[in-house]
């Protein structure tokens, strides 16, 4: 009955910036770690950020690092990815996850709900 649901993908210019949302029903999200990962096509699921239940700790994948934030908003039960300085790089479907514990990870399988998927693309 969990559903995340991203949204704020789109198609941008190098350098620009877009903002992802990732609102959650069924569950709420306290007590649980969030994080963000994406797929690019051909290529395997990587880590990109993740943010403790608490908000006070966050990391980062070295390639998003200085640009990209993560946040999250409990009352909405809603993660964020600010994504800045964007480049062509970083065009893939990006998921929003739900963490198996109150810990932040950069794993795979410390997550145990997804969402499907919300398209990047940044163009030259």
């Amino acid at each position: 009955q969990v559903q995340l649901v991203e949204s704020g993908g789109g198609l941008v210019q190098a350098g620009g910036s877009l903002r992802l949302s990732c609102a959650a029903s069924g569950r709420t999200f306290s007590g649980v770690a969030l994080g963000w990962f994406r797929q690019a096509s051909g290529k395997n699921r990587e880590f990109v950020a993740t943010i403790s239940w608490t908000g006070s700790t966050t990391y980062y994948a070295d390639s998003v690092k200085g640009r990209f934030t993560i946040s999250r908003d409990n009352a909405e039960n809603t993660v964020y990815l600010q994504m800045n300085s964007l480049k062509p790089e970083d065009t893939a479907t990006y998921y929003c996850a739900v963490g198996r514990t109150y810990r932040s990870s950069n794993l795979y399988n410390d997550y145990i709900y997804w969402g499907q998927g919300t398209q990047v693309t940044v163009s030259s």
